[in-house]
């Protein structure tokens, strides 16, 4: 069984190994898991509209662009909406691409006081040789849930 208070430990112990400045980082799995069994933890996905459409998106996630394609213009609007959508008494996860953005956001959240959790990894992971991703890690290599 998952043990919520192990996940949570992990996560903090990294964000403290780091000096990172919000609550936790997580890999997919545990991100995941989290999710599963944690009603109080949403995840915030923060990639692009076009990165929805093209490459997929998670089940029950919420979305908010931290930045615009084309040309990757920051979200001007990225605290207001987080506000408005997300309550401050959620724990947060963000995920991205491969954890660059959403390790922005969760910087961001944990200043506007949520508890911010980054996903390491991102939905797509890391490129291979070839330049390829979901090859190495990422949400979608390890089999978790998604959709087009």
């Amino acid at each position: 069984m998952i043990n919520q208070t192990e996940l949570i430990n992990a996560a903090l112990q990294r964000a403290k190994d780091k000096n990172l400045p919000y609550a936790g980082e997580l890999t997919p799995r545990e991100a995941f898991d989290l999710l599963t069994i944690d009603p109080a933890t949403v995840l915030v996905d923060v990639r692009s509209l076009a990165e929805l459409e093209l490459v997929g998106r998670v089940p029950n996630s919420t979305h908010i662009q931290w930045a615009f394609y084309p040309g990757m213009l920051a979200n001007a609007e990225f605290a207001e909406e987080l506000t408005s959508q997300i309550d401050k008494d959620l724990s947060i996860v963000f995920m991205c691409r491969t954890g660059g953005r959403s390790h922005l956001a969760a910087v961001l959240a944990q200043q506007l006081g949520y508890r911010a959790f980054n996903m390491v990894e991102g939905f797509e992971g890391a490129a291979n040789s070839l330049n390829q991703r979901t090859t190495v890690n990422g949400w979608k290599h390890a089999g978790l849930p998604w959709k087009n």
